[in-house]
């Protein structure tokens, strides 16, 4: 019995509060941006490389455990 997550939904069907920015999407933008958009901002979240997820990325090759999301 696999449980899928849950989607990112706005509980509050298109009542944007406001827009908000989200510099780095590491674990903790990616973190802070389902947040702030759960409590109904609009979020831009910005990265300067090409690919999300920070450090964490490299954690497959220090924890090699074969269940990372690559």
């Amino acid at each position: 019995m696999d449980q899928q997550p849950e989607p990112v939904q706005n509980k509050q069907k298109n009542d944007t509060v406001g827009a908000a920015m989200v510099v780095g999407a590491g674990i903790a933008g990616m973190q802070s941006a389902i947040d702030l958009a759960n409590s109904g901002y609009y979020v831009y979240l910005l990265e300067k490389s090409s690919a999300i997820g920070g450090l964490m990325s490299q954690l497959d090759k220090t924890f090699p455990t074969n269940d990372c999301a690559m």
